[in-house]
């Protein structure tokens, strides 16, 4: 049985959602792949506190794409903090958002954790920066609560993984980013989107966790761009207050539609 302090998050990431309902991604219909996540992620709502919806929101950076996400995120009933992704423009989706269920914080307060949200889109680049601003925000967030287990949240791979195509668009300052991360204990995991699969790594203790995507997968550790056959999903995680994680991948059991491996970009 969880302790009752303990905080259950939803990581859902990359939908990449168009204005157009029927809009798709190499052939998969984004909404309806996000929704069917959701579906399945709606038998874990009664005992979670929140969701992280770590960038890629929108696929074509339009205001009805971010007010479709807002509406349909509004019947999870559960507060949900976005981070933009290199598909996202931070401003339209900053201005399309307010007032509604999605908030874009810097730091949330989560029970006995402290969270810290960073915002790695770089105008122009598929990859990641963070600008002195973030890095700023990051060290203040983690020095105003040096007790509390921290769990910090990008888009962008601070790391590469593998797969030279996909590590050409990681974050391009890690050492900066890893200066600030060290200099604080207390940092239990770095969570990011971006690279469209489950990962799980670890460096210096702290733990390195990337997600699927709710629309297409990407083929870990391949050369080249191509798709995985792996469906959906989403991360679920645990944060104890005694700084311990559990976490966990979940996913639908097959496409809504047929999926093409064929694909050579996007």
């Amino acid at each position: 049985m969880p302790h009752p302090a303990t905080q259950r998050l939803l990581q859902i990431s990359d939908p990449h959602i168009f204005a157009d309902p029927e809009g798709d991604l190499l052939g998969q219909r984004t909404r309806l792949t996000l929704e069917w996540v959701l579906e399945l992620a709606a038998s874990q709502l009664g005992v979670a506190d929140r969701v992280l919806l770590t960038g890629d929101l929108s696929q074509d950076a339009t205001p009805a794409s971010y007010r479709y996400l807002a509406e349909r995120c509004a019947r999870l009933g559960l507060p949900c903090h976005a981070i933009p992704g290199n598909h996202d423009v931070p401003g339209e989706m900053a201005r399309s958002l307010v007032g509604g269920p999605i908030d874009m914080p810097r730091r949330v307060d989560c029970g006995p954790w402290n969270l810290v949200l960073l915002d790695s889109h770089l105008p122009g680049s598929e990859g990641g920066h963070l600008a002195a601003e973030q890095l700023a925000i990051l060290e203040v967030a983690l020095a105003a609560r040096p007790e509390a287990p921290a769990l910090v949240v990008l888009h962008h791979q601070p790391l590469p993984l593998g797969s030279p195509w996909l590590d050409e668009m990681t974050l391009d300052n890690p050492a900066d980013f890893f200066a600030i991360i060290d200099r604080h204990p207390q940092v239990r995991a770095i969570v990011f989107g971006h690279v469209h699969q489950e990962y799980a790594g670890e460096r210096r203790g702290v733990a390195l966790l990337g997600a699927p995507s709710t629309c297409i997968q990407f083929l870990p550790r391949s050369p080249d761009f191509a798709l995985d056959p792996a469906t959906p999903g989403f991360r679920w995680l645990e944060l104890h207050p005694d700084g311990r994680i559990n976490t966990g991948i979940e996913r639908i059991a097959a496409y809504p539609d047929p999926l093409d491996l064929s694909g050579s970009g996007y």
